[in-house]
C-alpha cells in the first residue's frame, strides 16, 4: 500500500453545468443601477452641454463609485465610500501619471498589471464585495492608454473627485428616508434562510446546503449590526432579539416554526414597525461588543500575510494581466487594456471559479460586441443618443449582473465601447476586432495564469480551520458539562462554534475548487459539521431554548 497516495497532489475536473444558468436576482437590485445612473447622468449630460464629452472618462471614473457599499449600514457606507473614492482617485492618478511620463506600451502594461494586482489584493483584503476590483482596473488601464500631459492631471483628478463626491451623496441619500434599511434587509435574509431551512423534511437532500446557507445569512445579519454602529434603540433591539430566533430556529429546526420566521421577514419590508418577538426563556441578550467578540474577523494586515490566500491571488492577477497586455499588444492592438481588464476579471479566489469566470466573460463580451453593432445606427445620430443609450446600458449592467455574471458583461461592453466613443469617434471595426481579441486572450492568458501558479495553501489553511472548528465545539461541550452551565458563557460558545463552521465551509469550498491540490479531508469536514450542528442544538436545549419561542409568539410547528 502506498502511503504518498493520499496527499498526491492531482488535477480536478473544471466545472461546465450551470456556469450560464441564470440565478436569482437581489433584493435591492435596482438600488446599484439606479445609483449608477444618476451619478454618471448628472456629470454627463454637464458635459454634453458644454461639449466636451472627451473629459467623461474621468467623470466616469468617480460615478462608478456608486455601484460599490449598498448592502452595508449607513454608518459603515459612509466610511466604506470614502476608502472606495480614496482607492479609485489613488488608482487613477497612478495611471495618469505614468501615461504622462511613459512612452512605452510594454512599460504601460506592466504598469496596469501591478496596479490590477494591488486592487484586487486590496478589494479582497477589505471584502468590499462586488464589483470588487474589476471597476478599479477598468479605469486604472484604460486611462494608461489616455494621451496625457503632466499639467493636465490635477484637473482631471479633480473632475474625478467633483464626481465621486456626487456619487458619495447619491449612495448615502436613501439613509435619509430609511436609515436602517440595510440593516433591516439582513436580518430578513437570516430568517428567510433559516425558515427555508426549518421547512425541509428531515433527511432532505437539501438540508445540508440549506443549513450552511442560513449560519451564513445568521452571520452576515450579525455583520451588518455590529456595522451600523452601537445605536441601541428599540428597533435596533428588536432586529437582534430577531436573529437570536434565528440562532435558536437553527440550532433547533424541529421544533421551530417556519411559517412564523417567514412571517418576521416578511414584516420587514418597508418601513413598517419591526416585530417585537418576546425574549425566548432564559434567553441572554450576547449584544454590542460581545457578538464582535464571538464572531472574531482577522485583521487588515493578517489577512494580507504571506501564509494567507490572498497573495497567491494578486500573484495570479499580476501574471495573467502583463501576459495578456503583451500577448494582446503583439497581435496587434496598441491599446491592450481590456486584455488586461479581462484577466483582472477571470483572476478568482480559485481555478474552479476563474473557469466559470472566464467563460462567462467570454459569451457575455461578444454576445456584447453584437449588441454594440445593433445600436450603432442610433448612436450615430449625435451626441446625445450617445450618452443616453451609455446610460441605459450603465443601468441594465447594474440589473442584470446579480443574475448572472455573463449576463451583465452583455450590457456592460457596449457600455464601455460607447464610452470609448464619447472623446472621438472610431471606425467601428477596428474598435470591435480589438475588443473581441482583448477578451479571447484576457480569458485564456488569465485562466493560464490561475492554473500555472499553483498554491497548497488552501488545502493546508483548511486544515487549520478543521482544528479552529474542533477546538470551538470542544469548548461549547466543555461549557454544556459544568453542573450548572452559564447561560452567556453557552450562547458565546454557541455563536463561536456557528462562525467556525460557517467559515469551515467557505474555506472548504475555496479549497475544493483549486485545480491542482492533495485530497482534502472531506470526510472529516462532513462529520465535524455534523456533529457540530448536533452540539449548538445541545447548547439551545440546555438554554431553555428548544421551543423556539413558538408558544410565545402563538405559533408551533416544524419539521417532521
Amino acid at each position: 500500500m502506498s502511503k504518498a497516495a493520499p496527499t498526491t497532489p492531482r488535477p480536478r475536473r473544471l466545472p461546465t453545468a450551470g456556469v450560464l444558468r441564470l440565478g436569482r436576482t437581489s433584493d435591492i437590485w435596482f438600488k446599484p443601477a439606479v445609483s449608477a445612473v444618476v451619478a454618471s447622468a448628472i456629470p454627463n449630460l454637464i458635459l454634453l452641454c458644454l461639449d466636451r464629452l472627451d473629459l467623461a472618462i474621468y467623470t466616469m471614473a468617480g460615478s462608478l463609485c456608486a455601484t460599490y457599499a449598498h448592502n452595508r449600514p449607513y454608518a459603515n457606507r459612509a466610511r466604506t465610500m470614502v476608502g472606495v473614492i480614496l482607492g479609485m482617485v489613488a488608482g487613477l492618478a497612478a495611471a495618469l501619471v505614468t501615461s504622462s511620463l511613459v512612452d512605452s506600451t510594454m512599460a504601460l502594461i506592466t504598469v496596469g498589471a501591478l496596479l490590477a494586482a494591488l486592487q484586487k489584493l486590496l478589494c479582497d483584503a477589505t471584502r468590499i464585495g462586488p464589483p470588487a476590483h474589476v471597476i478599479f482596473t477598468f479605469i486604472s488601464s484604460a486611462a494608461l492608454f489616455v494621451p496625457q500631459t503632466i499639467g493636465q492631471v490635477p484637473g482631471h483628478l479633480a473632475l474625478t473627485a467633483g464626481a465621486a463626491a456626487l456619487a458619495y451623496a447619491v449612495t448615502m441619500a436613501p439613509g435619509l428616508l430609511r436609515p436602517q434599511g440595510p440593516e433591516r434587509r439582513a436580518v430578513r435574509g437570516a430568517l428567510r434562510a433559516t425558515a427555508r431551512y426549518a421547512g425541509l423534511p428531515a433527511g432532505a437532500p437539501e438540508a445540508g446546503p440549506a443549513r450552511d446557507a442560513a449560519a451564513a445569512a445568521i452571520q452576515i445579519g450579525w455583520q451588518n449590526l455590529l456595522l451600523s454602529g452601537d445605536r441601541r434603540t428599540e428597533d435596533r433591539r428588536a432586529l437582534e432579539r430577531l436573529l437570536i430566533r434565528a440562532e435558536i430556529a437553527l440550532a433547533s429546526p424541529t421544533a421551530a416554526d417556519p411559517g412564523l420566521l417567514a412571517g418576521w421577514a416578511d414584516r420587514l419590508r418597508g418601513t413598517g414597525a419591526v416585530p417585537r418577538p418576546a425574549d425566548p426563556a432564559h434567553a441572554t441578550d450576547l449584544l454590542g461588543v460581545e457578538v464582535e467578540h464571538a464572531f472574531p474577523g482577522p485583521s487588515l494586515l493578517r489577512r494580507m500575510r504571506p501564509g494567507g490566500l490572498l497573495l497567491p491571488v494578486a500573484a495570479r492577477t499580476f501574471a495573467g494581466c502583463a501576459l495578456a497586455g503583451y500577448v494582446s499588444f503583439g497581435l496587434g492592438v496598441g491599446r491592450p487594456y481590456w486584455a488586461i481588464v479581462t484577466a483582472a476579471a477571470v483572476s478568482q479566489a480559485n481555478v474552479s471559479q476563474s473557469w466559470r469566470r472566464s467563460i462567462q466573460r467570454v459569451v457575455g463580451n461578444l454576445v456584447g460586441v453584437l449588441v454594440f453593432v445593433a445600436v450603432t445606427p442610433l448612436t450615430d445620430t449625435g451626441p446625445t443618443a450617445l450618452v443616453l443609450v451609455a446610460l441605459a446600458f450603465n443601468f441594465a449592467a447594474e440589473a442584470f449582473m446579480p443574475r448572472n455574471y455573463w449576463l451583465g458583461s452583455i450590457c456592460v461592453t457596449p457600455m464601455a465601447l460607447l464610452i470609448v466613443q464619447f472623446s472621438r469617434h472610431q471606425a467601428p471595426g477596428g474598435l470591435l476586432t480589438d475588443r473581441v481579441v482583448d477578451t479571447l486572450v484576457g480569458a485564456v492568458v488569465g485562466m493560464l495564469a490561475a492554473m500555472a501558479v499553483v498554491t497548497r495553501r488552501p488545502s493546508r489553511i483548511l486544515a487549520v480551520a478543521l482544528t479552529g472548528a474542533r477546538t470551538a465545539q470542544q469548548n461549547a461541550r466543555d461549557v454544556l458539562a459544568a453542573p450548572h452551565p452559564d447561560p452567556a458563557a453557552l450562547d458565546a460558545a454557541r455563536r463561536r462554534l456557528t462562525f467556525a463552521l460557517v467559515e469551515l465551509r467557505e474555506l472548504r469550498d475555496i479549497a475544493a475548487g483549486e485545480w491542482w491540490q492533495a485530497p482534502l479531508p472531506e470526510q472529516d469536514v462532513l462529520a465535524l459539521q455534523r456533529s457540530g450542528h448536533r452540539t449548538l442544538a445541545e447548547t439551545v436545549r440546555a438554554q431553555g431554548l428548544g421551543n423556539g419561542g413558538a408558544a410565545a409568539d402563538g405559533g408551533g410547528g416544524g419539521r417532521a
